[in-house]
């Protein structure tokens, strides 16, 4: 078998026809370059993962009898793979026109470039704010999501949580404090020099800490307007909603505990605080 140009690693959990559409995308993407791709099927119930033999021999599944997570899924695809850079994407993420290509030349243009990614848009074609700065105590109020950032989007604050491309596709790669999970482009040797994901992330905030512990080694993570990506939020975790709400909580409170007040146990008992009924409201508000 011809050895291959790049990984791809996906997590699967019931992401129905999604993981088809990311596979034709990767597919078509990537062209005559030789690849090779594994699912991690965190033990979906919606036979989703069936597709993946429409691409073999490139893609294979490995299977997992519960839902080990993203974080530890994503480690079970890169030791399961060999090429030199790993596409780490989201099942229900697809891949623009020419996206590996020039994702591929902005980490092959540095040896110090480690990590990129390309401008993730909306089904809309609106930019989903992918690039963004380190997490702090303001991000839950000024993060991608949050209303005082749709109402505040000029206010210091917000445009340190979330990067404006104001070029969009047109604008220059820059240098950024972490990237979106769902599509980066990583060298295999600096993911194995930090030893991954770090597993106790089960979802969400795993992107944010992989980067910042990639950047303490001196390497950067780079935002390429020039590629895009269509994601659709969340969509693979439409089934569990309410898990994922406290999963996204509790990793919060991770990230805040081990990078901003890793001393501080006061500060932490107030995020924990903070969180907890952030949680609740963000809880009750789905069930009306």
């Amino acid at each position: 078998m011809t050895t291959p140009e790049v990984s791809v690693v996906i997590v699967n959990y019931n992401a129905g026809i999604e993981l088809t559409r990311a596979l034709e995308s990767i597919a078509g993407d990537l062209g005559a370059r030789p690849w090779e791709a594994v699912i991690v099927d965190n033990a979906s119930t919606d036979d989703s993962s069936a597709a993946v033999a429409r691409f073999a021999p490139q893609a294979r599944v490995l299977r997992n009898e519960q839902n080990l997570g993203f974080a530890r899924g994503v480690n079970q695809g890169l030791a399961a793979t060999s090429a030199r850079v790993v596409l780490i994407i989201n099942p229900d993420c697809c891949l623009g026109a020419g996206a590996f290509v020039s994702l591929l030349h902005e980490l092959d243009r540095s040896p110090a470039h480690a990590i990129v990614g390309p401008r993730i848009l909306n089904p809309d074609g609106s930019a989903q704010g992918s690039a963004r700065g380190d997490p702090d105590i303001l991000t839950g109020l000024f993060g991608r999501t949050t209303v005082a950032r749709r109402l505040l989007p000029n206010l210091a604050a917000s445009r340190r949580n979330v990067v404006v491309d104001t070029g969009g596709s047109e604008g220059p790669s820059l240098t950024v404090d972490w990237l979106s999970g769902a599509c980066i482009l990583a060298r295999r040797d600096v993911l194995v020099q930090v030893k991954g994901f770090d597993e106790r992330y089960f979802l969400y905030w795993e992107d944010a800490d992989l980067c910042r512990r990639v950047r303490a080694l001196g390497y950067q993570v780079r935002y390429v307007p020039g590629a895009t990506a269509i994601h659709r939020v969340g969509h693979s975790s439409r089934g569990g909603r309410a898990a994922a709400v406290r999963a996204f909580h509790e990793s919060a409170y991770l990230y805040y505990a081990i990078h901003v007040a890793p001393q501080a146990w006061s500060k932490r008992l107030i995020a924990r605080l903070i969180l907890s009924l952030r949680c609740r409201l963000k809880l009750l508000s789905a069930k009306g």
